[in-house]
């Protein structure tokens, strides 16, 4: 895990955002965030950009229509992709509070195929899993997935993976803190 000495882009004190930061980070601190919170910390060297991204983020993980439970699953198995730690550790509590298993969260964190999940977190397990490592879905787990939540909940899964693997990339990149947490940090797979 990276400290504070090793973040490349660690917080920028308030007194110093430029108007731009200021004008993009205000609707983060307001919103149900309620803080700058790690993502937008790097992110908020490119005030625009952080801008869209929180936009994106704050349907994909409060109104998808997936669902909390869903959404934070999938978060989970996306930053075990990633090995990111950051949001391992804010989002592996929230996923066990909305009722994910914490055997199932274990399993994952060891990049394992979890056996406690229920039969919609498993067909999600699938097609996050194949859309990470294989960079495509079987016919077999798109269809599951659409029966499920219809195309709007497999566009809203995609769009999941996708915004977590670029937050993912970006504190990977810069190195970013990761905040205290009741999760274990995600274990290192050797290769």
């Amino acid at each position: 895990m990276y400290t504070l000495e090793d973040d490349r882009l660690p917080p920028i004190p308030a007194s110093a955002w430029t108007p731009a930061q200021q004008a993009m980070a205000q609707p983060i601190i307001d919103g149900p965030r309620g803080a700058l919170i790690s993502p937008f910390v790097p992110l908020l060297r490119s005030p625009e950009l952080m801008d869209h991204a929180q936009r994106m983020g704050e349907y994909l993980r409060y109104r998808s229509s997936i669902g909390l439970r869903l959404s934070e699953l999938a978060i989970c198995i996306t930053a075990r992709h990633w090995s990111q730690q950051v949001e391992w550790a804010i989002h592996a509590p929230i996923a066990e509070r909305e009722g994910i298993a914490p055997e199932a969260l274990k399993d994952i964190a060891y990049a394992r195929r979890p056996l406690a999940l229920k039969q919609d977190e498993l067909v999600l397990y699938d097609f996050c899993t194949e859309l990470n490592q294989n960079k495509c879905v079987s016919d077999a787990t798109w269809d599951a997935a659409k029966k499920l939540w219809g195309e709007q909940g497999v566009i809203d899964l995609i769009g999941v993976n996708g915004y977590y693997s670029f937050l993912s990339m970006v504190m990977n990149s810069a190195r970013t803190t990761v905040p205290p947490s009741l999760a274990d940090p995600l274990p290192c797979l050797g290769k």
